[in-house]
């Protein structure tokens, strides 16, 4: 099993389209097919399914990319150990990130990193939706939550303080609450999947912060809506501070309940499936974002 054969694997995984991914390799589509079929013998199953019009992955193939990756990973290690590493670092690159922390922090950065590694290709996937990151077959992520997946490994990129914030209109519209208890009267702001927060105020006392439980509450499953959303004076949200620190310095934004903190601790977090070898492109990429947004994302 040949790594060349399996770079033109998870190539034509990526892509869906194994004359496109032999053409990146320089093989004819004969010889792309050719190899394909060839390591499907060699494993013994279908990795790719076929037809006039597209290329799917198998389930076989699914559960084959993580370990390909590995092996070519693997490989790079060795040889860049020996000091015959390959200069370029190619290939694709997919990365998941919460769509308005990308907005606002990565998609600056993309000109400067696309210039320093011009032969690598990004997959940008960004939403504040959940998602899984090997079912994604991600080589990457971004998520600004507590971390408890055991099958993942993780470099925190910054602290994720979140804040209680409105706009100055509304709290002018229906007052500034005094306490906890107070927003359960208030319009409030939330995605589907919020949990019960815990609120603790300067001298200790804990109160519960359930949106879904609130008089009115408005659910948005995405964060930069809320935010705008919070801005036209729709109701009382939580945000992350890097998101909101801007207009909460300018006044178009207020904090709610200052003297109270939420208790969980949520981080920004880079993550990868966990595995012997951190291919050089997840590396590279992971050191450029620390290396410009380590200190930038975090609240000031």
């Amino acid at each position: 099993m040949d790594t060349q054969t399996l770079r033109l694997f998870v190539l034509a995984c990526e892509t869906l389209n194994i004359s496109a991914a032999g053409r990146t390799l320089g093989m004819a589509p004969a010889v792309a097919s050719t190899r394909i079929a060839k390591l499907e013998r060699f494993v013994g199953a279908d990795l790719l399914h076929r037809s006039t019009r597209k290329v799917s992955i198998s389930l076989e193939g699914q559960d084959f990319l993580p370990y390909a990756r590995e092996m070519i990973a693997q490989e790079e290690a060795a040889l860049a150990a020996l000091g015959k590493g390959r200069t370029k670092i190619s290939g694709t690159l997919r990365f998941a990130a919460p769509s308005t922390f990308a907005q606002l922090y990565i998609a600056p950065l993309l000109p400067i990193f696309m210039d320093k590694y011009p032969d690598l290709r990004l997959d940008l996937h960004l939403s504040d939706s959940r998602f899984d990151l090997i079912e994604g077959s991600y080589d990457l992520a971004l998520r600004n939550a507590v971390l408890a997946d055991s099958s993942l490994t993780a470099r925190k990129l910054a602290d994720d303080t979140r804040i209680l914030c409105a706009a100055p209109a509304y709290l002018e519209r229906y007052g500034i609450p005094d306490g906890p208890d107070d927003l359960t009267n208030h319009r409030l702001i939330a995605f589907n999947d919020d949990e019960p927060r815990t609120l603790v105020s300067d001298d200790g006392t804990e109160a519960t912060y359930n949106p879904k439980r609130a008089a009115h509450c408005l659910i948005l499953n995405d964060g930069l809506t809320q935010k705008l959303t919070t801005l036209d004076g729709a109701g009382i949200s939580i945000n992350s501070l890097w998101a909101v620190k801007k207009e909460i310095s300018n006044g178009a934004l207020q904090r709610v309940l200052p003297d109270h903190e939420i208790s969980d601790k949520p981080a920004l977090w880079l993550i990868y499936p966990k595995s012997n070898v951190v291919s050089a492109k997840v590396r590279v990429f992971m050191d450029f974002l620390l290396d410009h947004l380590g200190s930038q994302a975090q609240a000031k």
